[in-house]
């Protein structure tokens, strides 16, 4: 007989270990599985502060906000697999059927309901089409920082950085704490890629350069790297011919973007957004598919570990709660102005208190976002600055306004 749960979760981050005190705070027997040796996901290797201060009201690193997260677990109907893979998924008609690999071998567990908590990955090189050999020393910033954080073990001397993302700036100044150079940091948008707090505290702070419009074309070596090609682009971003030179180096350490994890989605034909590469969800998380939540960066890349642990809870709650029969969706439209909004549906029968995370497309100053319903406008709300990189949380209450038939978003002047 297979071990049945109401609820599994299937990633063990801080969205995952949301989710599963959540689900399990709301009755429902909950299953927790996680491929590594311990929980807590990137967490365990983010030994900078700035974790938990909306969630906790303190400044964290991110051990000791797992470590938060993880306490919670304890005393709850939740059962712990860790070092478990899904290796399958099957949906039935009481809900699905789970092929894993375990450290005591093959299973097999039922669910009535899933939730995706798989966060996301680095790009690697073969992503941004860099020309050259293969030699060691090419590594993305997570992998640096696994090397430096976990292994005590310095992954280089003299770096160049490709990429102004959160980690990238971080690993900058990490390194260069544990005695190594960096070169720069190269950007090939025409604005940084990161957090404005992470610019001054890790790279102005520390005299690290960052020069933006400008990215890596080439790497030289063959064992090892030896030097990268750097070049200023257009603002198509296609390199300028002449502007090439040659930089001396021993590792070139990548920072160009995260996309979420959504392998497990797709062998249940969950319907991913094209906007950001995470599942299509209404607002209680629920995407296409019944009964399958996505939280946290599963769902689409977030700024905050705060924000990741808070989708994770919206998900364990109406996975443990929510019946919902037949949905009845109604599409929340935004304008060119905007990158993406999450969630991209609205779920009539469900609550309809909602929790809207989105970014601008650009950077721009003082834009009003404008919210209609059934073209009339019901809210309005003024930034004075929104950045591509800086992600907005704002709460609306759509029970306020019966009948709903369109929803509709723009960021105006």
């Amino acid at each position: 007989m297979l071990n049945h749960y109401q609820v599994i979760v299937i990633g063990g981050g801080p969205a995952g270990l949301a989710a599963s005190c959540t689900s399990a705070k709301n009755g429902a027997t909950t299953l927790l599985i996680e491929r590594e040796a311990k929980l807590g996901g990137i967490l365990k290797q983010c030994i900078h502060d700035g974790f938990g201060v909306l969630r906790y009201q303190e400044k964290l690193s991110g051990p000791e906000y797992a470590e938060k997260e993880i306490e919670t677990l304890k005393g709850l109907n939740i059962t712990v697999s860790l070092l478990t893979f899904v290796t399958a998924i099957k949906k039935t008609k009481e809900g699905f059927i789970l092929n894993l690999v375990t450290k005591d071998g093959i299973q097999e567990v039922s669910g009535e309901r899933l939730v995706l908590a798989t966060g996301c990955r680095e790009r690697t090189s073969k992503q941004v089409s860099i020309y050259g050999t293969n030699p060691a020393g090419v590594l993305s910033a997570g992998t640096a920082q696994y090397y430096i954080n976990i292994l005590g073990k310095m992954p280089t001397r003299r770096c160049v950085i490709l990429g102004s993302g959160d980690i990238g700036m971080i690993m900058a100044r990490r390194i260069t704490l544990e005695g190594g150079k960096v070169l720069g940091v190269y950007e090939a948008k025409s604005t940084p890629s990161g957090l404005t707090r992470n610019i001054m505290q890790c790279l102005h702070d520390y005299d690290i350069p960052l020069y933006l419009s400008t990215t890596v074309t080439k790497v030289f070596g063959e064992e090892r790297l030896e030097a990268v090609e750097i070049s200023q682009v257009d603002e198509k971003m296609k390199p300028i011919p002449n502007t090439n030179k040659i930089i001396k180096c021993d590792a070139l350490i990548l920072s160009v973007g995260l996309i979420p994890e959504n392998e497990i989605a797709e062998k249940i034909q969950v319907p991913l957004s094209n906007l950001t590469k995470g599942p299509i969800v209404d607002q209680t998380l629920q995407t296409m598919v019944p009964g399958v939540y996505s939280c946290g960066n599963a769902l689409h890349v977030n700024d905050l570990a705060d924000y990741v642990s808070e989708s994770g809870e919206v998900a364990g709650l109406n996975a443990a709660t929510s019946r919902v029969g037949s949905p009845e969706y109604v599409d929340l439209v935004i304008d060119e102005h905007f990158s993406y909004i999450v969630p991209e549906k609205l779920e009539l029968k469900s609550p309809l208190k909602t929790i809207l995370y989105f970014r601008s497309r650009a950077e721009y100053t003082n834009k009003t976002l404008h919210i209609y319903v059934n073209d009339v406008e019901v809210m309005k709300r003024r930034y004075q600055k929104l950045k591509p990189p800086e992600m907005e949380r704002l709460v609306v209450d759509f029970s306020n306004y019966p009948n709903i038939k369109s929803i509709k978003l723009s960021l105006e002047d």
